[in-house]
């Protein structure tokens, strides 16, 4: 069984209102953006890397 399939999702995150903000502000919340966006990356690319640790070891599913 894949844990990822049971795990709770996050709850939706309220969308901010762009037009009160400034372009300063909107280019640093972009730059934010970015940064979480890279760090989810990151751990995909983590958990990529232990499935496939896990399916040399134990064997590919399906076999």
């Amino acid at each position: 069984m894949d844990t990822d399939d049971i795990e709770p999702l996050a709850k939706p995150q309220e969308l901010k209102d762009l037009e009160v903000m400034s372009i300063e502000d909107l280019n640093a919340y972009i730059n934010k953006l970015k940064t979480e966006i890279e760090r989810a990356e990151a751990q995909i690319a983590s958990k990529k890397s232990h499935r496939t640790t896990a399916d040399t070891f134990f064997g590919k599913k399906g076999e």
